[in-house]
């Protein structure tokens, strides 16, 4: 007689299944590598859209080796970064924490100039200064005039640093399909070198910016945490993909069966239950890059435009696969926590800008 056991309906390692915080992600572990050179571990750059191209199977080992496969790929737009801040982490008994930052001088044509907190200045101070209703609660970054001096960077330098990163922002105003133009700001790592380089490193590209061609080149593999297209409340059929109840069963089929004993006075969080679908926080990991350009050298754009994004303008990159979240939503990038030991060499030799209405 076959066996009757078989694993539960609805994997319990991604918990709890509600909404994510906020639409772009936060990346909290970047991995250490051993090169001796300083580099940025990370982007973040706009989906666009999806498209197929041709490219040659590099694999030798590969039944379709030296032959045109077709592939999936995504295309995500990736204008240069801001870098607004240096940020230094010391170990303590209660783990990592802050021991300082040094923030870009405010000047006029300084892209930490977007933000009127940075000069000291609190938003309800600026909203009088422009003639409105002050503002009952402050900007998204404190006060930080105490730390744009050499003070603060020989206070750094002083510390037993652990690690360097920076504090970088987006540039949505270079993106015509993207509606919101606040900028985001989130914490890349750095990697290479010892403490000392590093800081000499970011506070040579204090106040300036980071391009996609600074941080990562064509064939190489990179992790991208994003949040996935959010579909709302769902019942458990949908949410866990139970199996329908018999035909017999009284009243209703999709819905759970049995959600636990009498005497117990509570519902354990193993049971599936209705509740929310989509809109988490995911990790892809090692999605290769088949290419990286800008539409003055190769034209992305397919006929029409991308469905619900529009005109790739920027510099792109082009990923192998899908990537979690619709058009318009912002991904991050970092440098593989798991990399593999080969990665084989990219030939593409055709990438379709049919239009893509209708699809």
């Amino acid at each position: 007689m076959a066996d009757r056991s078989k694993p539960r309906r609805g994997s319990m390692g991604y918990g709890p299944r509600k909404r994510a915080i906020r639409q772009f992600a936060r990346i909290t572990s970047w991995p250490e590598t051993e090169s001796s050179e300083v580099r940025v571990q990370g982007f973040a750059g706009w989906k666009a859209g999806m498209t197929h191209i041709l490219m040659r199977d590099t694999n030798p080992k590969s039944t379709s080796a030296g032959q045109e496969v077709r592939k999936a790929v995504t295309i995500v737009e990736t204008p240069p970064m801001n870098v607004l801040a240096v940020r230094g982490y010391k170990m303590t008994p209660y783990g990592k924490q802050t021991a300082g930052e040094v923030w870009a001088d405010i000047s006029e044509d300084s892209p930490a100039n977007l933000f009127p907190r940075l000069a000291n200045q609190t938003r309800g101070e600026r909203d009088v200064e422009e003639g409105r209703k002050p503002a009952t609660r402050g900007g998204r970054i404190p006060k930080r005039q105490s730390q744009q001096s050499e003070d603060a960077l020989n206070s750094l330098r002083e510390q037993d640093l652990t690690e360097v990163r920076l504090i970088v922002c987006t540039q949505p105003d270079l993106v015509r399909s993207v509606p919101s133009k606040t900028p985001e700001i989130m914490e890349i790592g750095l990697t290479g070198g010892d403490i000392d380089a590093k800081l000499d490193w970011a506070m040579d590209r204090l106040g300036g910016q980071v391009g996609l061609e600074d941080v990562y080149e064509t064939g190489q593999e990179i992790d991208v945490v994003g949040v996935t297209k959010g579909k709302g409340w769902q019942g458990s059929i949908k949410r866990f993909g139970l199996k329908l109840l018999s035909h017999k069963n009284s009243k209703r089929r999709r819905q759970g069966g049995n959600m636990g004993d009498f005497g117990t006075g509570y519902v354990r969080k193993t049971i599936r239950q209705a509740g929310q679908v989509g809109y988490h926080k995911r990790t892809e990991l090692n999605k290769k890059i088949l290419r990286i350009s800008n539409p003055e050298e190769s034209e992305i754009t397919p006929a029409g435009g991308f469905l619900n994004y529009g005109e790739v303008r920027n510099p792109y990159m082009i990923i192998q696969g899908s990537l979690p979240g619709p058009a318009k939503r912002l991904l991050r990038f970092r440098d593989p926590t798991r990399p593999r030991k080969e990665v084989g060499e990219v030939d593409v030799t055709y990438v379709s800008t049919s239009s893509k209405q209708g699809v």
